[in-house]
């Protein structure tokens, strides 16, 4: 279970197929690992081995997959940093991990030296944009490649270090979730099983690379022999006009990027003839989102990813079977779907204990994909991984028929007045009147109930809509405590991260400043 091996054997096998498109650049399989091999041989020079923390601050593009797979040829472990952080939170995770070699885009050049004023252990830091960047201390992409001896494979693999995967930022100080070979090669083999992926296969990396929703397509991809294809960051555009051009058939989107590309004015179902997969995850799904488009584009095939970093992140999969509006099956659209390949789940009550069928509790998963543990954290290692199980901290609940319903992380559940509310719930009530663009739903301070539950409502261009409106729609589809006491409404788009999830701690911080408790 090394994740140089599918690499080696695509490469062998089909050598003159088209590996990466990217812009203007092309490359075969056989072009694409000989350049991973000089790379990986520049790496090993610069002390990249046994395990050693090579960091990527990139936005998508063949590079960041070169990076990847040259790490792992020369021996060492990836880093893959959030694009959005702060250059605090990027030193911060150079010095946790002791990363030794950073590869840095253009677009992170502003911050290079407070990067470099702060990060001690870092010895290397390489521009992966214009050579012209590279100065003192620093080291050219190209030159690298250009200049770097083939070496021979570490032959890494198994229980080995793969990579350092960070987590948490949007609540605290991120954590890094080790993932070792054996937990991304099993994930890699469980999307292309899943999905369905094959040679012919042709994947848009849109979302951003860094995150494992996107990532392990990475691995998935050379597994079968398919085709990369990169845009620099989501644009809906940029990505429509990828997918007309190079004939894309599969990708994953989080659900912002799903809405901004069925309401940009270019969006047109022709442009996504080619699509034939659609993943979508990172984040929960609008029930009206999933039905706008289920019907904006009925040719595709839809597919829910619900996981975690501490997963790899493969939990469970709700397949295009079960993307139903109608009849006796309708009730799992609101699911999650059934375990992974190879996965196994179940529903935790208060003491630890399996909870029945229906009974709602946290949501714990076992597989090959999950983590070793947290970089450094020994503690918190041991208060998620339990017994060979990862408790994720999301509330839910498994049906007679087994599929997953994931109801709310169980710190976005709202306790009013003694009951337990969940945002998600909410949230998919809302999103279902035709005048709502966007929703979020937040627990707010109450006198008289603790918490009330308060809705932030972008509407549609050009819709008209008020709190009564909002307040009457839930009341006639979800249980009257449960309906927001308050909306507000707002034009700008809501605060996302990296991953594209909205940060709800951004929007909950401006009603609990000033008092003595409230919802982190």
């Amino acid at each position: 279970m090394r994740l140089t091996q599918p690499f080696v054997s695509v490469a062998d096998t089909f050598p003159a197929r088209i590996a990466c498109i990217d812009g203007p650049i092309r490359r075969t399989w056989r072009e694409h690992r000989d350049r991973v091999v000089r790379l990986a041989g520049a790496l090993r020079a610069l002390g990249a081995r046994h395990g050693a923390r090579v960091a990527i601050l990139a936005r998508n593009g063949a590079c960041f997959t070169e990076c990847l797979f040259a790490t792992w040829w020369a021996g060492g472990a990836v880093v893959p940093l959030n694009t959005r952080w702060s250059a605090s939170e990027i030193v911060h995770a150079l010095g946790d991990c002791e990363a030794r070699i950073l590869f840095l885009d253009d677009a992170f050049l502003p911050m290079l030296e407070e990067i470099r004023a702060c990060a001690d252990t870092l010895t290397t830091i390489v521009t992966l944009g214009s050579a012209g960047a590279a100065g003192a201390g620093l080291a050219a992409y190209e030159d690298l490649v250009a200049q770097g001896h083939p070496c021979a494979d570490a032959m890494r693999g198994g229980e080995d270090l793969a990579g350092l995967f960070y987590t948490g930022g949007t609540t605290g100080i991120p954590k890094g979730v080790m993932l070792p070979h054996r937990a991304l090669w099993y994930n890699a083999m469980a999307i292309a099983a899943e999905l369905g992926l094959d040679r012919e296969a042709v994947w848009l990396h849109a979302a951003p690379m860094f995150h494992l929703a996107d990532f392990t397509s990475n691995t998935a991809i050379a597994l079968v022999g398919g085709c990369h294809v990169y845009i620099p960051a989501f644009d809906p555009e940029a990505a429509l006009a990828a997918i007309e051009a190079h004939g894309v058939n599969s990708t994953i989107l989080v659900p912002t990027m799903l809405a901004r590309m069925l309401d940009h004015p270019g969006f047109a179902p022709a442009r996504t003839a080619s699509l034939r997969r659609l993943l979508y995850g990172a984040s929960p799904m609008p029930e009206g989102l999933l039905r706008k488009a289920l019907g904006a584009m009925p040719h595709v095939r839809f597919f829910q990813g619900y996981g975690q970093t501490e997963m790899g992140p493969g939990v469970t999969i709700l397949a295009p079977g079960d993307h139903v509006l109608e009849g006796p099956s309708a009730a799992r659209l609101r699911s999650a779907g059934l375990p992974t390949i190879g996965c196994e789940v179940r529903i935790l009550g208060p003491a630890g204990d399996p909870a029945p069928r229906g009974t709602i509790g946290e949501i714990a998963a076992t597989s090959p994909g999950m983590m070793l543990g947290y970089w450094n954290q020994p503690e918190q290692t041991r208060a998620v991984l339990v017994d060979g199980w990862v408790r994720t901290g999301d509330a839910g609940y498994q049906d007679e028929d087994g599929f997953v319903h994931v109801v709310d992380r169980l710190k976005d559940m709202i306790v009013t007045g003694g009951e337990n509310v969940f945002c998600a719930e909410v949230e998919n009530a809302i999103s279902t009147h035709p005048a709502v663009g966007a929703v979020a739903v937040i627990g707010i301070p109450s006198r008289q109930w603790g918490e009330a539950v308060h809705a932030i409502v972008i509407p549609r261009p050009g819709a008209a809509v008020t709190q009564e409106d909002i307040i009457a729609h839930c009341r006639a589809r979800i249980a009257g405590y449960k309906c927001p006491r308050s909306v507000s409404f707002r034009a700008e788009p809501f605060p996302l991260s990296g991953a594209g999830k909205v940060l709800k701690r951004e929007l909950r911080a401006p009603f609990w400043q000033g008092l003595d408790c409230g919802v982190a």
